[in-house]
């Protein structure tokens, strides 16, 4: 059979991910497709993966796709007459210490939320589900009963077969060598067999994503790694039914197999592979052994599971398989490309994450929008300085053995730093900052005491910086502080249509006079939360967008595709971030320091709020904006990245007599969840209204020309009450041994679980744990339902007394703000 001209949708790469986006495309009514695999499906990583299908994930939604997986794996069989070798024989997780105990315990709460079934185990029911295993040590467990194991090249065969039995073609040694691409859109693939035309192409090409992408000017980072495990000689006495189990605290996994045991490891420092291009002809080779790396991994796995001491060693194991810099996958449109499409990244859950991929993509590839909110794992996510080999080889470093590292509130990345640094870094951290990473920026998270070090002591409670933070909000509610925020993403939109197309997106009315800043969202066409930014007006044909650093990417695409579906609009936009710095004066005695210094009348005649406008400070002109995210009087100052440390010496000579303090993102986090300010991809994404999210007072409905989403909103307020709300929550304890709330806590009314927390922070201004996350009632989430029921906060498995309330604890009739 050879290859045609065109199809509706071509894939690039046959591996497990690739053949479940085609069995789901065609399942969807989608049977044009077309898979192209250079070797021989399941070659490259697939075929030797270790096959666990773990269902407990960070976010619902990612949860929910990883059990659909499961659900899938345990019909495909039935469905396509292909083995797949799945068992649903449950999953058991231990823990060494009381801290990685915890985390179990707060993931199980998690779960609960999400609908999983999780058993908090004791030391002596461990034993029971795993008998070989070495107990006395351990402080506890959890056991996921419909987690399990699958074999990767018959699941993935069964896909193909599901797949080719509604009408797609696959076709091995088939390599794609380019993406055409014409006037920004992906038009077809080349191969080494020819060119074939395409409507969508999906790059699904696991190692060789990279460069692939790399090619037409995409960025896709990722980087191979080598990953070890052993196979043993069939074991007698070992029971057929054990679970997956994962002893995090040693790096280890263990499955059982036809009666051997799989052990596998994601080692703290991994070894990067690769870093000059995966071979052409690389196949189902695997990489050399390397015992002197993965014997202190063995030494433990002996120690833990004894019979592996007299167990003979059929296969030690290494071969590739790709990590990003976040340990999270990419799935959606590319940011630089229409019509092109990812999923890849895997981080070796490729296996259990493939199902729910595959659905999700190929309804997002038929209907063009995301069918549920993926911004954890969405491509857009990334910067493009991020595809750097030499970035991606130093992170690839640590991000291995992260995925069974603990994972700490707050964890900063060891490697790959200092990729992008503001003009104050250096001086910050002469100040005693703490440098945390954002989208590759370095920025201060805290700032030590003068004598104390700047660095992390990790916990589930009040961590070393506790306290700095603390005196870091104080200061912010006492005094002044300083913020440096020039990692913000600022974007110059112009034109005679600037203010045209900038209206069509934004939930508020942008048509106000030169010097207004505008707090505003940009919606989908269902109303759902695609950005959360302020727009000031600078001209009558110039405004300047500022969104957050993570958004930087995602927000300048959904701009710029807007503009461009537009081709007479007279509109351009220039992404400024890099040029422009930007400072935050935030505190009662902000005015004070900021006219002494500029001469400028910052009064609430002169200077409301809300107003942006040029003043000058030293030798630059300073454009001040009248606004906060922490809930004090302060301005955010913009100017010329290279004023920037003029400006900055004299605020922080003339601060003293005001009582300036440096602060980091930490004090910003922990105050701005005391103000109820929302944070996009936690508190409000594509998935919530800004009704939902109490963001209604944004929305200027009878705007010349509506905007987009407005519809939806209108059929929203129509119903009346809704059945999900945004809410602030407080726990009862004030005291130290109250605990942080930080993610996914479940919220609890009258004894059920109707929400969860999104976000969580130590209020130091109120002396209380907060949170804030939605609660659902059918009937109508309403202030007299919310004040009619017993509200609890679940963390670690143990429950708290809370108060929960529409309005925010922290001045919520913006008096401070205002004043």
């Amino acid at each position: 059979m050879s290859i045609p001209d065109r199809a509706s949708v071509v894939i690039i790469g046959g591996g497990v991910a690739g053949c479940s986006i085609a069995y789901h495309l065609t399942k969807i009514g989608v049977t044009d497709v077309v898979l192209l695999e250079r070797s021989k499906l399941t070659s490259g990583t697939t075929w030797h993966a270790a096959g666990l299908v773990g269902q407990l994930r960070a976010t619902r939604n990612l949860t929910e796709l990883a059990k659909y997986t499961a659900e899938l794996y345990r019909s495909l069989e039935a469905e396509t007459g292909q083995a797949t070798g799945f068992r649903q024989n449950g999953s058991v997780s231990t823990a060494t210490t009381p801290a990685r105990f915890e985390e179990l315990k707060r993931g199980a709460s998690m779960g609960k939320t999400f609908g999983l079934e999780i058993d908090v185990l004791s030391v002596g029911e461990i034993k029971e589900r795993w008998p070989l295993l070495r107990v006395d040590d351990l402080v506890g467990g959890v056991f996921l009963a419909k987690d399990g194991q699958t074999n990767p090249i018959d699941t993935t065969q069964a896909l193909a077969k599901g797949a080719k039995q509604r009408g797609a073609r696959m076709f091995e040694n088939t390599a794609v060598t380019k993406i055409r691409v014409e006037r920004g859109r992906a038009i077809g693939v080349e191969t080494c067999d020819g060119f074939i035309a395409a409507d969508t192409v999906v790059l699904c090409a696991g190692m060789w994503s990279h460069k692939i992408a790399r090619d037409i000017g995409v960025a896709v980072p990722l980087h191979a790694a080598e990953h070890f495990y052993i196979v043993t000689e069939p074991m007698q006495g070992l029971p057929g039914n054990l679970p997956v189990l994962r002893v995090q605290d040693e790096c280890a996994y263990y499955k059982e197999d036809a009666g051997k045991l799989l052990m596998g490891c994601f080692e703290p420092v991994a070894k990067p592979w690769g870093m000059q291009g995966i071979p052409d002809d690389f196949s189902f080779e695997t990489l050399p052994e390397d015992y002197d790396h993965f014997e202190p991994i063995l030494n433990a796995a002996i120690r833990r599971v004894p019979a592996l001491a007299d167990a003979g060693i059929q296969l030690f194991f290494n071969g590739p398989e790709s990590f990003t810099p976040d340990d999270r996958y990419y799935v959606g449109e590319t940011p630089e490309v229409r019509d092109l499409f990812v999923a890849t990244g895997f981080n070796s859950i490729g296996i259990q994450s493939s199902g729910g991929v595959g659905k999700v993509l190929a309804d997002w590839i038929r209907d063009r929008r995301p069918p549920l909110d993926l911004c954890d794992v969405d491509v857009r996510r990334i910067v493009p300085f991020q595809a750097n080999r030499r970035y991606l080889h130093d992170r690839t470093v640590e991000s291995l053995g992260l995925l069974y590292a603990m994972h700490w509130p707050y964890y900063q990345y060891q490697t790959a730093r200092n990729a992008r640094r503001t003009p104050l870094h250096d001086r910050l951290v002469a100040a005693g900052a703490c440098m945390g990473e954002t989208a590759g920026w370095e920025r201060p998270n805290w700032f030590a005491a003068p004598g104390s070090s700047p660095r992390y002591e990790y916990s589930y409670g009040r961590q070393n910086w506790f306290d700095a933070c603390g005196a870091e909000c104080r200061a912010l509610r006492d005094a002044v502080a300083l913020f440096d925020q020039t990692c913000f993403a600022k974007f110059i939109v112009q034109g005679r249509d600037a203010c045209r197309i900038l209206n069509q997106l934004s939930t508020a009315n942008v048509d106000v006079p030169p010097g207004r800043i505008v707090y505003t969202q940009w919606l989908n066409e269902r109303g759902g939360i695609e950005a959360d930014l302020t727009i000031t007006r600078l001209a009558e044909q110039e405004f300047m967008v500022v969104t957050s650093a993570i958004c930087q990417t995602r927000d300048l695409a959904w701009l710029r595709r807007h503009i461009a579906a537009q081709p007479e609009a007279f509109c351009t936009v220039t992404d400024v971030t890099a040029g422009i710095a930007m400072l935050g004066i935030m505190g009662p005695r902000s005015r004070d320091l900021l006219q002494a210094i500029s001469g400028a009348d910052l009064s609430n005649a002169a200077h409301p709020f809300g107003v942006s406008r040029e003043i000058e400070i030293g030798y630059a002109f300073v454009r001040a904006s009248r606004i906060t995210y922490v809930g004090e009087l302060g301005w955010e100052l913009y100017l010329p990245a290279e004023h920037c440390l003029d400006v900055y010496e004299r605020i922080v000579a003339a601060g003293e007599a005001y009582g300036l303090r440096h602060a980091g993102y930490h004090a910003m986090g922990a105050c701005r969840v005391e103000k109820g300010y929302r944070h996009w991809s936690h508190d409000i994404g594509d998935e919530d209204t800004p009704l939902e999210g109490g963001l209604g007072f944004t929305v200027a409905w009878d705007k010349p020309g509506g905007f987009t989403g407005r519809d939806a909103l209108l059929a929203q307020r129509a119903r009346g009450t809704l059945p999900k709300r945004l809410v602030q929550v407080m726990l009862d304890d004030s005291s130290e041994r109250a605990p942080l709330l930080y993610h996914e806590e479940p919220i609890i009314r009258d004894g059920r679980i109707v929400g969860s927390i999104k976000s969580g922070a130590w209020g130091h201004r109120l002396g209380r744990s907060l949170g804030m996350g939605y609660v659902n009632d059918e009937s109508g989430v309403t202030r007299e339902w919310l004040e009619s029921g017993r509200w609890e906060i679940e963390v670690a498995c143990q429950r708290y007394p809370a108060a929960v309330q529409l309005q925010p604890w922290y001045d919520p009739k913006n008096e401070r703000i205002k004043s």
